[in-house]
């Protein structure tokens, strides 16, 4: 390595009021102190207590749809016959980074595609939500919904089938994400 490679970067020198920090503590305390009186003013938001209570976000449908930038729940759609729309290329699964969408293809009984999936799942609970699934289906097959509130007792539940993923389908058609 040579020696104009090399960046010597020295510590700013601090005076005797600096170097005890009481400075940055102060600093600190006065931003507590003024989330504090924020809150208790009523300027900030408030703790809202869910699933009795769900704050309010601008373009919130009913139902507690968030259809801005949220991305959610997995849903498969389906075509203008009401078939699955996926192709079974698995184009989404190759993209998933997490490596939790699991397609089985089999032959279609349709002439207008070669395959279609005979088993498609998606673990929700080792999906990262980055949307790279619904970016690389070439048919627009599968879709992040802006659906927030699902839960499962158990891991099992937690994977979403085919059956799940088109029933989200179903429940989320006319709440298409923005």
């Amino acid at each position: 390595m040579r020696d104009e490679d090399t960046y010597v970067i020295e510590s700013p020198k601090l005076d005797a009021m600096a170097a005890t920090y009481l400075p940055e503590v102060f600093k600190g305390l006065g931003t507590t102190l003024k989330h504090i009186v924020g809150t208790v003013g009523g300027t900030r938001r408030k703790t809202v207590q869910y699933p009795e209570q769900r704050r309010e976000y601008e373009g919130v449908e009913e139902g507690g749809l968030y259809r801005g930038h949220y991305r959610g729940v997995h849903r498969l759609n389906r075509d203008e016959e009401g078939r699955v729309k996926c192709v079974a290329c698995f184009m989404c699964s190759t993209a998933c980074p997490a490596a939790c969408i699991h397609i089985e293809a089999e032959e279609s009984p349709w002439d207008d595609r070669e395959k279609y999936p005979r088993k498609f799942d998606i673990d929700e609970l080792r999906c990262i939500y980055c949307g790279m699934c619904e970016e690389a289906c070439p048919v627009d097959a599968i879709e992040l919904t802006p659906e927030y509130d699902v839960v499962g007792h158990s891991r099992q539940e937690m994977i979403y089938d085919k059956a799940k993923l088109l029933a989200m389908y179903d429940r989320t058609v006319n709440n298409k994400p923005m």
